[in-house]
Formats: C-alpha cells, structure tokens, sequence
C-alpha cells in the first residue's frame, strides 16, 4: 500500500511526522508518501538517519495549510499545499490513502473538493476510536459537523456500522444514540427525530444511550452531532490525562504507596497504553470517496505510525465500496424521511 503523509500538518510541524514515516517503514510493508517542502523532509531525513531510506519517498507541495486560518480559504487559496497535493495523490490513484495531523476542519474541505463524497451522502464524518471496558467503541461524528439533522446521524450510524464490521470484524454491531436517558422520549428535538429513522436503517439499533454508557462500552458504536461528539472526545482525553497525574501525585506522597505502584507497574502500563489516543491511529474521516485518517494536532511519532497501519487496513478492507453498497439499501428510507420531516416543519412555519 502506498500511503501519503501530509508532512507539515499538525501543531509540532515536521518532526514527528517524519519520525513516524520511519518507525512505519520499519514495521511496516507499505511505502510512505511524505508530501510537503522537499528541501526541509530530505533535511530531516537526513537528520535523522534516513535519507535513503527505499520506503519513504517525497513529494514536493510548496505551501502550508495554516491550523489556526479559515479552511475554505486556505485550501481554495493553497492548491499546492501539502494537504491539498496530498489528497490529489489519492484522487489520482498514486496513493492509498491520505493521513494528516492538521486543521481537521481544512482536512475535510480538501477531501471533499478533490475526492467529493460517496454518492448519496449527505455529510461526511469524523469516527473516533474510543476506549471501554469491553475494547473499543466508535464515536460518530466526532467534530466534522457542528449542527447536524437526523438524516445525517442516519448515515453516520450506517457508515459506523459498516467501519467496525469491516475494521474489527463485529459482524453486527450494536448502535447506540447519545442522548440524556434511555427512555426514546428524553434528549433533544435532534435525537428525539432520530430515533424512528435510525430503527428503519438496516442496522442493529440499541436504542438511546446516556453518556456514561460510551465507556462502559454499552454499544460498539456512538452517534452524535459533531459538537457534542467532540466534547465527549477532549472531555475523556482529559479526564484521562488528571486521573493518572492525580494517581501518581498520590503515590509519591507516601513511601508504601510507592511499593504498591510498583507491585501494580505493569497494570498502570497497560492501562495507560489502552487509554492513549495515540495507539488508535487517528479517526477515519467516513463519507468522502476515498481513505482519509485525522490524527491529532499534537500526534507523536507513535500516533502516526499508527495511522500509517491503520491507513493501508482500511485501505485493503475496501471500505468505501462497503459503505456504498450498504447505503444504496438504505438511502431511499433517509429520503423519504428526510422529505416528510421538511415538509410537516414547513407546514408548521406557515401556521
């Protein structure tokens, strides 16, 4: 597999980037793209020790796509950035997938100006792996889309579906619906809406799930509009990172405690290591017609590497063609409920 890396994305710039080109080409089979300023990657390349490395190859792309600039604007006015060649590579079939670590929301734009959606999706999103007590959950959407409709969240939880049974293997896995309670007519006028049409979907809908419920690992996949789905995310990521600091605070306030930790290392290793966003590889963006992986803004060497493995997987799975052939059976149903809702919220404008 043939993936290509945007070596400028991300808050840390080139080094990790690189650094994870070179721990994927030693652990892995697929050749890495590093698209971005020619001059600066070999530089680092050769910093590093890798220069000649046959696994890695460069492409150049003189621009940059800012974090903190606004997406439409940058990927309209920097065609010749290293996310917008990135993504043209995978457009034109000379790579397999895309990988970035930059402005999610510019991600996302770039994709869907050069490689468009899947026919018949509204919306792309953003699946986020997400740990629990039984392995791993996803998390659709986790910040593409601020506002979405409850066609939207449809389509979210038919493309989640298709992901971890293609992904993981769960043959039928078992959808859940954010919300503030289990009783179908709790939560918001958004998830209210949803519930009918996520039953009428061709997917094993669980029913509404409450926040605490993601953890535990209730369902093997979570939908929500893109806000909420994104404060779920940092506020676990978070909370993950202040109860290991609390944790080893507490431990190395007291002598026995310290015997104790050391008893239980390799307990706190495994736990850290299921908890670090790192080992996930970054979240599939699901909807646009092609592999495309975000990472972090802050992602390690480790956590693109990761990606990397995560990228030629999805790749050889034949996602896209999965989620196409599964939301041709059902996009009618999305329609058709799609249309009856605008039509009694019209009505009800005009009274």
């Amino acid at each position: 597999m043939k993936i290509a890396l945007d070596a400028h994305g991300g808050d840390l710039g080139l080094k990790p980037n690189v650094e994870g080109a070179i721990l994927a080409a030693a652990q892995l089979d697929h050749e890495v793209i590093l698209v971005g300023r020619d001059p600066e990657i070999r530089e680092e390349l050769r910093r590093l020790g890798a220069a000649h490395n046959a696994k890695i190859r460069v492409v150049h792309a003189p621009q940059v796509v800012e974090m903190a600039r606004e997406p439409v604007e940058e990927c309209r006015l920097k065609p010749n950035s290293s996310l917008m060649v990135g993504v043209d590579l995978v457009r034109d079939c000379k790579a397999d997938a895309l990988i970035s670590a930059g402005n999610s929301g510019a991600v996302m734009v770039a994709a869907l100006l050069r490689l468009k959606r899947i026919p018949g999706i509204i919306r792309p999103a953003l699946a986020a792996p997400y740990p629990t007590l039984k392995g791993m959950a996803l998390l659709i959407d986790a910040g593409a889309n601020m506002d979405s409709k409850s066609w939207h969240l449809a389509q979210f939880a038919v493309m989640g579906s298709v992901y971890m049974r293609v992904r993981f293997g769960i043959e039928n896995p078992r959808v859940g619906l954010m919300s503030v309670g289990e009783e179908e007519t709790k939560g918001s006028l958004l998830v209210i809406e949803s519930i009918p049409l996520l039953k009428n979907v061709d997917i094993n809908f669980y029913g509404p799930v409450e926040g605490r419920d993601l953890p535990e690992g209730i369902t093997d996949v979570v939908v929500t509009d893109g806000f909420t789905g994104n404060v779920t995310l940092k506020l676990s990521e978070g909370l993950a990172k202040v109860i290991f600091k609390m944790l080893k605070d507490r431990i190395m306030g007291k002598f026995t405690y310290k015997i104790g930790a050391m008893l239980m290392k390799k307990v706190f290793a495994d736990l850290r290591k299921k908890m670090n966003p790192d080992e996930y590889g970054g979240a599939p963006l699901l909807g646009v017609n092609g592999v495309v992986l975000v990472c972090h803004g802050k992602a390690t060497p480790k956590a693109i590497c990761n990606a990397i493995a995560a990228a030629g997987d999805l790749s050889r799975s034949g996602m896209v063609d999965q989620i196409k052939k599964h939301l041709a059976k059902v996009n009618s149903r999305i329609t058709e409920a799609k249309t009856a809702q605008v039509n009694v919220k019209g009505l009800e404008e005009r009274k």
